[in-house]
């Protein structure tokens, strides 16, 4: 694909997303054909913030890939305070392969990607969920046969989660509806940019307030927590104002008869969606959960074995030692670190 990292569904082309998507199909309809490809790498996982399905997948990811993980918690780390995003990098570089990281703010994963010679995936930060989007639409594709002219509905709050499924939809043709009260519509520069996206691949993006009209004929109906990860102090009041957000039986009956009900989960039953949707037949949240894993098998698999060289070594001046014989320079194992820019 000729990229390094994993850091947003937008940094790629249409054609680069729908790669990972069948390399991804592939990969889950025959696991034991890539076993040991990444024998001898180690993923490093940095936690900010908790989560058993990005924690399970990862790990059992690379490890069916023949790698190893390395759990680093914020208790370990504690990112920009105890030590710097750049000397966690430097550090993390010479002794892994690749870094996965979910943290809080979006820029902590962008400067860590600056600073660090390896391949960096989100996790997950609080503007985009980019691999659960490639989870949410392996699931689609699996299940609908095609991405391109579905129309999927987004109902809550506009937030991550939310920001990757446009992405990802409009990469792939798809027809996203979003409904969220006033006030907590996706960023207008992720509905730009999905826009923009969408006159190439023919995928629309839609913003509305009443859910009826996101559902209404819809072959994916999709929802999130009301209150994410360092919102709980507004849950309560959030919960009123989401209540009409609901996804119960009486919503989802607009939905065309063979939709698609999804969630990122965890979910919060009775808020956000009732037992007798998340656990109807339309249901596809455990699947859509599975997917994490061989989504993420095939970013792992694509940065760590297929990944675009990296820069070459900056020979110089090394500390302590004045040469000009960069044969030497090499064989020694003496490399110069580049400045930080």
């Amino acid at each position: 694909m000729g990229r390094h990292n994993f850091l947003s569904i937008r940094d790629f082309s249409p054609e680069e997303i729908r790669y990972l998507l069948d390399l991804a199909l592939e990969m889950k309809a025959h696991p034991s054909a890539h076993a040991g490809v990444l024998k001898g790498k180690t993923l490093a996982m940095i936690f900010e913030k908790p989560s058993l399905r990005t924690r399970v997948s990862f790990d059992v990811g690379i490890q069916q890939l023949g790698g190893f993980s390395l759990y680093l918690s914020n208790a370990e780390i504690s990112l920009g305070k105890r030590e710097s995003v750049y000397d966690v990098a430097k550090n993390l570089e010479r002794m892994v392969q690749c870094i996965m990281i979910r943290t809080y703010a979006h820029d902590i994963v962008e400067r860590m990607a600056e600073y660090a010679n390896i391949p960096i995936i989100n996790g997950l930060t609080d503007y985009s969920h980019p691999c659960q989007a490639m989870a949410d639409y392996l699931t689609m594709l699996e299940v609908k046969g095609e991405v391109a002219g579905l129309k999927v509905a987004f109902i809550g709050d506009g937030n991550n989660v939310c920001h990757s499924l446009m992405f990802a939809g409009a990469q792939l043709g798809a027809h996203v509806w979003v409904a969220t009260p006033a006030g907590y519509e996706p960023k207008p520069e992720t509905v730009e940019w999905s826009l923009q996206r969408g006159t190439q691949t023919g995928g629309t993006c839609t913003l509305t307030h009443d859910p009826v009209e996101a559902v209404t004929d819809a072959d994916v109906v999709y929802t999130d927590v009301w209150a994410s990860m360092g919102q709980e102090s507004e849950a309560e009041s959030r919960r009123r104002i989401f209540a009409p957000y609901q996804v119960n039986s009486e919503l989802f009956r607009h939905a065309k008869f063979d939709a698609m009900f999804m969630h990122c989960l965890p979910a919060h039953r009775g808020d956000e969606v009732t037992d007798e949707v998340i656990d109807s037949a339309h249901s596809v949240v455990y699947q859509q959960a599975e997917n994490r894993l061989h989504a993420q098998k095939a970013i792992l698999l694509e940065l760590m074995q297929y990944r675009e060289a990296m820069e070459p070594v900056t020979f110089g001046e090394t500390a302590g030692v004045s040469t000009s014989d960069e044969s030497e320079i090499v064989e020694r194992g003496w490399i110069v670190p580049r400045e930080l820019s």
